[in-house]
Parts: C-alpha cells; structure tokens; sequence
C-alpha cells in the first residue's frame, strides 16, 4: 500500500467515525434485557457472511500469515464489542461516545512505549486539548459501571489500532477484518453458550446492520493506521463526537447543552490546527529534500586559476 498523507489518514478516520456512530445507534435500540454474549456472536456471524465473498480467491497461505496478531487483535475486539454493548445501553450516545473517544490519548503513550515514535508538541496538544473536551462534555462527578465499560471500550480501540501495523502488509482490508472476526467466534461462542440465556434470533438484523457500519469504520482505520504515524493521525478520532451529538438529538432526543458546545469546539479545533501544521511540515520537508536533491545533481564550480603570471 502506497504512503499516505496524513491529511488523507486524517480524512478516513473522520469519515469512518461518522460512519461508527450508526453502528452504536443501532445497538442503543437494544431492550435492557437482551442477550449480551448473543448479541456480540451475532455481529461477529454476520461481519464473516458479509466479509467472506470479497476474500474467496485469497489464497490459504494469504490467510493464515499473521495469524498470531490476528488472535491478539480478535479477542480484543471481542472484549471491547461486549462492554460497548454494556456502555451504550446505560448511557447517552454523545456521552459514551465521548469516553471512547479517549482511545486517541490513549494512543499516544502507547505508540510511544510499543514502538518508540516520537510524541511532537503538535500532537500531544492536540490529544491534550480533546481529551479536556471529552471533560468538558461529560463533566465527570463519579465513575460508575457504566463509565468503567466505556473506558475499557476506550482502551480496546486504542490497541486495535496500533496492532493493525502488526499485520501482514499485503493482506487486503477485507483479508483483515474477516480474519479478526472469524478468529473471535470459538470465544463469542463459548460465552453466549456460559451466559445461559435462550438462543433468539430476533437482534440479528440489528447485528448485521451494526456490523455493516462498523466493518466500514474499522476498515478505514486499517488503511489509515497502516499507512500514517499514529500520535500524528489518532486526534481525528474525536470527530465522531459532531456524529454522536446529532445522531443522539434526531434519534434519542438527547439535547445537547452548552457543556456539549464548548467540549466539542475543544475537541475539533485542535484537530483542523493538527491537520494545518502536518500539512506544513510535509510540505517544507518535502522542498529541503528537492533541495539536498539539487545540490546532489549539480556539479560544482572549478574555480579557475591564473597560470600566465598575469
């Protein structure tokens, strides 16, 4: 896959937040009552039946090739899948929304202890001052069971998106998310199994229109974690806050407040000024490295020496 700007990393992960918050609209019609384990193997069933038509020439070898890192990221998936369930049903959408958007600052010390990049100024205010927006919006007075699940949804997302540099580079998007759900099904399984609920396939549609959604988030961050540096492209996550307040007002007449207004504006601007300075710092490396190019290419001058005596 060909390098990718960070303004274009940026653009996807935008969009596919937008696109997620579908995807937890969805699970938030859920009854209270509804089988959790189920409803988590349901989505997991049905991301394979959407994703298996598109890999069906992969080759054997294509698909087992980082099979181990697969596993990691599946189960990962898999627990951060079960406590979403879990946040979203107790809480309003913009707010669960703003816990999970966490996972950018999260990113950040992450990225540094896992693989050593460097944290620029740009990058860390940006994840600081959208993380005070995230603050702002939810105006945290206590940590309840519900908040505690939207944290773990957090940290999940986090790790998801730096392991996706740990996968094979010449698997598809499709090769990826297929195998990240297929890998997660025996577990999904044994729990819906252990929670003891009678099996009912009426949350299936919710399950398959979720999973459409959220196969096309996660497959925009595939494309944008593995192509640009992550303390540089995770601030981009927050946008989906703009999605989850909208989408909560129209859907679950959740209305915003100002609290909701500040926090946001918190979250957004540092992300057009992070977007601004990384544009401008590509755009004066890549003219110092024509430069270096050109004093490379031209030959130097000979000086001329006087040998007449003139």
């Amino acid at each position: 896959m060909p390098q990718m700007t960070v303004g274009l990393a940026m653009t996807l992960l935008i969009i596919g937040n937008v696109i997620a918050i579908f995807s937890d609209a969805l699970i938030k019609t859920l009854s209270e009552d509804v089988a959790v384990y189920q409803f988590v193997f349901f989505r997991q069933f049905t991301a394979v039946l959407l994703l298996i038509p598109f890999c069906l020439k992969s080759s054997k070898k294509s698909l087992v090739d980082g099979l181990k890192w697969h596993a990691v990221r599946g189960h990962i998936w898999l627990l951060g899948a079960i406590f979403m369930v879990y946040s979203l049903n107790a809480m309003p959408l913009a707010t669960a929304n703003a816990i999970f958007y966490a996972a950018p600052l999260i990113m950040l010390p992450m990225a540094m202890m896992w693989f050593q990049e460097k944290l620029t100024v740009h990058s860390i205010g940006a994840g600081v001052f959208g993380f005070i927006g995230v603050l702002i919006v939810i105006r945290p007075t206590e940590i309840d069971w519900a908040a505690t699940a939207a944290i773990v949804v957090a940290f999940t997302l986090a790790a998801n998106n730096l392991l996706i540099r740990k996968l094979p580079k010449h698997q598809t998007v499709f090769q990826t998310l297929l195998l990240t759900n297929l890998v997660g099904m025996p577990a999904s399984l044994g729990l819906a199994v252990f929670e003891g609920k009678p099996w009912d396939l009426a949350p299936m549609l919710t399950a398959a229109g979720s999973t459409l959604f959220i196969l096309i988030y996660a497959g925009f961050c595939v494309m944008a974690y593995r192509s640009g540096e992550a303390s540089k492209i995770a601030s981009a996550e927050y946008s989906g806050l703009l999605g989850a307040v909208a989408v909560g007002l129209i859907w679950f007449d959740e209305i915003p407040d100002m609290g909701m207004a500040i926090g946001t504006a918190f979250i957004v601007l540092p992300l057009l000024w992070l977007a601004k300075v990384e544009a401008k710092n590509k755009r004066l490396t890549t003219q110092k490295n024509a430069e270096q190019e050109i004093d490379i290419i031209l030959p130097k001058p000979i000086l001329a020496t006087n040998t007449t005596g003139s």
